[in-house]
C-alpha cells in the first residue's frame, strides 16, 4: 500500500499554511512484548483459595473448572495476601507499585522485538481499566525508559476488554500523521479487584476467567515487515449495556457479567466482519489469522458458529485463554503475537483483530501482512 497523500487547506482557520500536499505514512505493527506476573494453575487457585471463598459449593467449582482456563497470572496472590476488604485507594496505590515494573518490562521487550531505537518513539499510549494514578503510568514509564521529554502521551481508561482495538486505531493514526513510532501498552491487574465472598454467580464467572498481564506493541511508519493497519469497525449495542459492567466501588472495581453476553455478540459479529472485508472483495474464508479476544469458551464458539469457521481457526484464541486466562485489554495482543509466531503467513494475507467489552461493544480491525 503506497503512502496516502492528502491536501491540507491553507485558508482554514488555525491551520498553518502548506505549500504542498502532505504524505501520510502507512502504520504497521512491528513488535509485541509481554510481561506476566507469577503463575498458578486454575486447580491450585480453586483448591487453595476460591473453594473456601465461594463456600465449597458445587456450581462455582463447575464454573471454575469449565472456564477454559488452566493457568493464570496474578500480581497479587490471594494465597499470600488477602485484598478482599481493601479500599479502592489502597488498591490504586498497589496498581502503581505492581504496574510500573511490569509495564517497563513489556515495553522493553517490545522495543527489542521491533528492533527500534527509543529515540524514534513519538507517542506512548497506556491502556488500562484496572487502575489509575496521576501522574500516570504514561509519564512514569516515559521517565524510566529514558524517552525524550517531547514524547506525546495518551491514557485510555475504563473501556474494558476491547480497548486494545481503539487503542491501536489511535496510535496508528498518530504514526500515519506524524511519521513517528508509537508504543501502546495494555496493562491489566484484575487480581487487585478480588471482592468479598458472594453467592452471585456473575462474580464467580469473573473470578474464574480474569487474569493479569502487560503487553506492549509498536507501530512504525512504512515498515517493510509486520501487520499493516488497514481499517477499523465499531458496533455498540446500548440496549444491552447493562449486561457487562465494571463499576468503581469503595472496595475496588466490581465486574457484572451476564451469561447472555454471547447471545448479544452473536447478533453483530458477522456484520462487523463483513463491513471490514466486503468492500475489499474478501470473505471470512480469505482471512489467514483470527486474533479474537477470548472472553470465554462460549464466545469462542459463537464467533466460529456465526462466521462459519472451523474450531482450528481460533486455536490461538483458545490457547491464550487456556494458558493465560482473560487478561482484559492485553489478551487480544497475546493472541496476535501467537498467530505471528505460529502461522505461516504470506505477504498480503488478511488478519482480523477483534475484541468485545462493555457497551456492549464489538471493535475490530483489518490488518494485512507485510513480509
Amino acid at each position: 500500500m503506497p503512502p496516502r497523500v492528502v491536501d491540507v487547506p491553507t485558508s482554514a482557520p488555525g491551520v498553518l499554511a502548506a505549500t504542498a500536499p502532505r504524505t501520510l505514512s502507512v502504520p504497521t505493527v512491528v513488535g509485541i512484548g509481554t510481561a506476566l506476573p507469577p503463575t498458578r494453575t486454575q486447580a491450585e487457585a480453586w483448591d487453595g483459595f476460591f473453594k473456601e471463598h465461594f463456600g465449597g459449593r458445587t456450581v462455582p467449582e463447575q464454573i471454575f473448572m469449565n472456564s477454559g482456563v488452566e493457568t493464570r497470572h496474578g500480581a497479587v496472590d490471594p494465597f499470600e495476601e488477602d485484598v478482599r476488604e481493601w479500599g479502592t485507594e489502597r488498591r490504586m496505590q498497589r496498581f502503581l507499585e505492581e504496574g510500573l515494573p511490569l509495564g517497563r518490562e513489556a515495553i522493553e521487550a517490545c522495543i527489542a522485538d521491533a528492533g527500534i531505537d527509543r529515540a524514534d518513539i513519538g507517542q506512548l499510549t497506556v491502556v488500562s481499566c484496572t487502575g489509575y494514578a496521576t501522574p500516570g503510568l504514561d509519564i512514569l514509564l516515559a521517565r524510566d525508559l529514558g524517552l525524550d521529554d517531547s514524547v506525546q502521551r495518551l491514557h485510555i481508561g475504563h473501556m474494558g476488554c476491547y480497548a486494545a482495538v481503539p487503542g491501536l486505531a489511535a496510535v496508528s493514526d498518530a504514526t500515519a500523521a506524524r511519521d513517528k513510532v508509537s508504543i501502546m501498552l495494555c496493562l491489566e491487574l484484575t487480581s487487585l479487584h478480588l471482592q468479598p465472598p458472594t453467592r452471585n454467580l456473575e462474580q464467580v464467572v469473573a473470578h474464574a476467567l480474569f487474569s493479569d498481564a502487560a503487553v506492549a506493541t509498536a507501530v512504525a511508519p512504512n515498515a517493510p515487515k509486520g501487520f499493516e493497519v488497514v481499517d477499523f469497525v465499531a458496533r455498540t449495542d446500548v440496549e444491552h449495556m447493562g449486561k457487562m459492567r465494571w463499576d468503581i466501588t469503595d472496595r475496588g472495581f466490581l465486574m457484572s457479567l451476564s451469561s447472555k453476553v454471547p447471545k448479544v455478540l452473536e447478533k453483530h459479529v458477522a456484520g462487523v466482519v463483513d463491513e471490514l472485508l466486503a468492500p475489499r472483495g474478501l470473505t471470512p474464508e480469505d482471512v489467514r489469522g483470527w486474533a479474537v479476544h477470548p472472553g470465554g469458551p462460549r464466545i469462542i464458539d459463537v464467533v466460529c458458529e456465526r462466521l462459519g469457521l472451523p474450531e482450528e481457526e481460533l486455536e490461538e484464541t483458545a490457547a491464550v485463554l487456556r494458558d493465560h486466562g482473560n487478561c482484559s485489554s492485553a489478551t487480544v495482543l497475546m493472541v496476535l503475537d501467537r498467530i505471528r509466531q505460529r502461522r505461516d503467513l504470506a505477504d498480503g494475507d488478511p488478519v482480523i483483530f477483534m475484541a468485545f467489552g462493555p457497551g456492549l461493544t464489538l471493535y475490530a480491525a483489518l490488518l494485512r501482512v507485510r513480509a
